[in-house]
This record gives structure tokens, sequence and C-alpha cells, in this order.
């Protein structure tokens, strides 16, 4: 278990761009999907700036024209590609699965933020045969959108931590400003869909470039 001096009992981590490396296949099924539907184009780096947020924020964010009939038929094409329609390899990145175990093994809580739909997180956690690790998950369709604390604080309560005993990783600025705004400390991870300087910004505790990296800030009292 952690000692009475660990600040962090509850460790709760973002999915994409943060324990999966994801950023490239969302870009590629949102293109897809975008072009199937007949959105205009957009460079690549409007749909990574807004990986994180749930799909129908993100999508009229990317695409403020967008109807509510392409709303929804982007829902079902681009979950299409996401799971088989495209070529873009997805994997967790290196460590994340070992991290995982061996924070749990120390006495930590997990807990999953996400922007997928819980659809598309229970199909992940399936198929990489992780949901056990977790004591909860908050996805985007279930609750309020990042940055909005809710997704958080519904967490916090269901596992009666107090905000002080958590901290959030994530690889957005949505991430951290959900975080702040809940009361809870934040690691940024910089191999994600945000670069170092917009992480910065919001004021995490640290920010990491690997795995290796964040396991021992964690384990090192935050």
């Amino acid at each position: 278990m952690p000692d009475s001096e660990q600040k962090f009992r509850l460790i709760i981590f973002d999915w994409d761009g943060t324990l999966v490396d994801s950023t490239q296949r969302i870009v590629d099924s949102m293109q897809r999907a975008a072009a199937e539907v007949g959105l205009p184009q957009v460079p690549d780096a409007a749909i990574q700036n807004i990986i994180g947020l749930g799909l129908p924020e993100a999508l009229q964010a990317v695409w403020p024209v967008i109807t509510s009939e392409q709303l929804e038929a982007m829902r079902t094409v681009y979950a299409g590609y996401f799971v088989s329609g495209s070529q873009v390899a997805m994997d967790f990145f290196p460590g994340a699965r070992e991290m995982l175990n061996n924070l749990l093994n120390q006495g930590y809580l997990l807990a999953v933020a996400t922007g997928k739909s819980r659809k598309g997180l229970d199909r992940m956690l399936h198929d990489l045969n992780v949901g056990h690790l977790f004591a909860a998950t908050r996805c985007a369709d279930e609750t309020r959108s990042k940055p909005d604390p809710l997704m958080l604080q519904q967490l916090l309560s269901e596992l009666s931590i107090a905000p002080a005993e958590a901290v959030m990783v994530g690889d957005t600025t949505y991430d951290l400003e959900m975080a702040a705004a809940a009361g809870v400390a934040s690691i940024a991870m910089g191999h994600g869909a945000h670069d170092d300087d917009q992480l910065l910004a919001c004021g995490p505790v640290a920010i990491c470039h690997s795995i290796e990296q964040l396991f021992n800030r964690i384990i090192n009292n935050g």
C-alpha cells in the first residue's frame, strides 16, 4: 500500500494519447469519415487539437457549420473507421500496461476519464484486457465533456476520494483544465495531442515524456 506520506491515492488517466498511442488513428479515421459525410477538408492539426473532447463538441469545434444530420452520420462513420477501417496502428505506449499493473500492486486506485464514448472505451478495455485494473471510469457521453470538472467530481464521489488525494494524468489542455477546475493536481504527458508549451501553461505539477518518467513521478510522491 502507499505509505501514510503518499500524496496521491487515486490516479486518473485520460485514455487516447496518454495510455494509448492513438492520436494518428483518430486523425486518420476522422478525416476519412468527414470526407464520406461531405464535410470540408481541414488540416490534421485541427483534429489533433480537439482530441479529448466529447465527439459532438469535437466535431462542432472543427466544423462549426456541421449540420445535425452530418453530426449523427459522423458518429457512426467515424466509429467504423476507428474500430476497423483505419490502417493506422494503435496500442499502449511502451510500458503502459506494466505501469498500470505495478501501480495497482502498490495499492493505488486507478480510474479513467476520457472523451471516448462508453461503447468505445468498453471495447478497448475488453480488447486490451485491462478493464479489471480500473476501479471506475467515466466517458464523455455519460457526463459533461472536458474541460468541465463534472467527470472528475463523479469519479471522486464514487470512490470516496478527496480532490487533494487524486491526480489527473493527461496529454491535452482539456485534461489539465478539468483537473484544475475540480481542485485536482495534474501531470501532463508530452507524447500526445498537445505540445509542451500548451500543457505547461495549464500548471501541471510535472510534464513527462515517457511512461517510465510518469511512473517514477507518481511513486515519488507525485
